[in-house]
């Protein structure tokens, strides 16, 4: 017996642009993007657009279009953009994947050719996952339109759908073209969708950067009342270091079993999927980065004063740390969130792998979870929920 072995390296030019107005047709930014290369005809782009956004912003429709006329010397938009929901609830069927798909053979959309995206997180990821397998790989570019996409989703790797139950079971690890972040198009989110985004940046803070965490610390209160300053600051280093991780870490594709950046992932993905989603993903993340924050003071891993500053962070970003969810129940009478652990390590594939602190900047890996101390863990944010609650209706009292 013989074999043959080679080792095939690949590289990718990941490019995140910031800019305002990307579709004002004085922005050269997204025609440099499209047609850096001069072609010697226009390069041909099909345009999906979140829904939600399109009924917030009524002349995006119309700008886009108009900014691909103005630019029709090297950029042709096939047809009208395509208007999809947006929300978790577009990742739980194929169906618009196989819509933008047809689009994509209609108009004879090539591999030099552009699937553009504009939206949130969960849209970015059904739009992705056509692009990236019709043809085998059609360009794609993201133009995100949440906090959340354009300080860490959006600027990922990673495109999928749900399926059987399970979060992202159906997906591809493939890099887009270019990410644009357009801070304006933030402007129409309402505050619950502004906030979401916050708490990636503090799990990359926690996870790779105390000084970052300090400057959210700083930053908190004008976050909080959404300040257009505060806001830029989180989102380009966010975007930044989940960047840096997604180049630096040896390992973009996951192909082992760390995910360092799901730090607080394992209970948010199973809350989303209890809740059928009513809990949005920013929300679940913050509840899950809390758990483990517990979780780990209990085991000794993290100093109590710096559980508490994560705690209050937190809170002081308006996001609830405890959901009547974490307490739903199975027929034998287990947490279904507990669930969220096998599940996660089947995700990942190998040894369960888990993101924890040992301090404020700094994860390390564990490969256990003790979980009497992750249920008292949960207990734990019940009682600090219903004290806060307290309070509430005895300062309006």
């Amino acid at each position: 017996m013989t074999s043959i072995e080679r080792i095939i390296q690949v590289k990718y030019r990941h490019q995140v642009h910031f800019t305002q107005g990307v579709f004002e047709p004085g922005n050269l930014l997204l025609k440099e993007v499209l047609a850096n290369d001069k072609p010697e005809k226009p390069r041909k782009a099909v345009v999906v657009v979140d829904e939600m956004l399109s009924a917030a912003q009524p002349k995006l429709i119309q700008a886009i279009e108009a900014y691909f006329s103005a630019h029709a010397d090297c950029l042709d938009l096939v047809c009208a953009p395509l208007i999809i929901e947006g929300g978790e609830r577009a990742k739980n069927s194929y169906f618009h994947v196989s819509e933008i798909q047809s689009l994509v053979e209609k108009h004879h959309v090539d591999r030099h050719s552009y699937v553009i995206a504009v939206g949130g997180g969960a849209m970015l990821d059904v739009v992705g996952l056509a692009a990236a397998t019709a043809h085998r790989g059609v360009r794609h570019v993201r133009i995100p339109t949440t906090t959340l996409s354009q300080d860490d989703s959006g600027v990922g790797v990673k495109n999928g759908i749900n399926a059987f139950g399970k979060k992202n079971f159906i997906g591809t690890f493939t890099p887009p073209f270019a990410v644009i972040n357009d801070f304006q198009l933030l402007a129409s989110l309402p505050p619950r969708d502004k906030r979401a985004g916050y708490v990636e940046a503090v799990k990359v803070a926690l996870i790779r950067d105390r000084e970052f965490f300090a400057a959210i610390e700083r930053d908190a209160e004008a976050l909080a009342n959404f300040e257009p300053a505060a806001m830029k600051r989180l989102i380009y280093r966010s975007a930044e270091l989940h960047l840096n991780h997604i180049a630096n870490s040896g390992d973009p594709f996951e192909f082992g079993s760390a995910r360092p950046l799901d730090f607080g992932h394992w209970a948010a993905h199973k809350l989303e999927q209890i809740s059928d989603y009513k809990i949005r993903h920013g929300e679940a993340v913050a509840i899950g980065i809390a758990l483990d924050t517990i979780y780990a003071r209990e085991i000794g891993l993290l100093d109590s004063k710096s559980a508490e500053r994560i705690l209050v962070l937190l809170e002081k970003l308006g996001f609830e740390l405890f959901a009547n969810e974490l307490l739903n129940i199975d027929a034998e009478k287990s947490l279904l969130v507990l669930k969220g652990l096998e599940e996660f390590r089947e995700h990942l594939g190998g040894r369960l792998t888990i993101t924890l602190l040992q301090s404020v900047g700094q994860g390390i890996e564990m490969h256990e979870m003790n979980l009497p101390k992750v249920i008292e863990a949960i207990y734990e944010l019940q009682q600090r929920h219903s004290a806060k609650a307290s309070n509430v209706i005895r300062m309006r009292g």
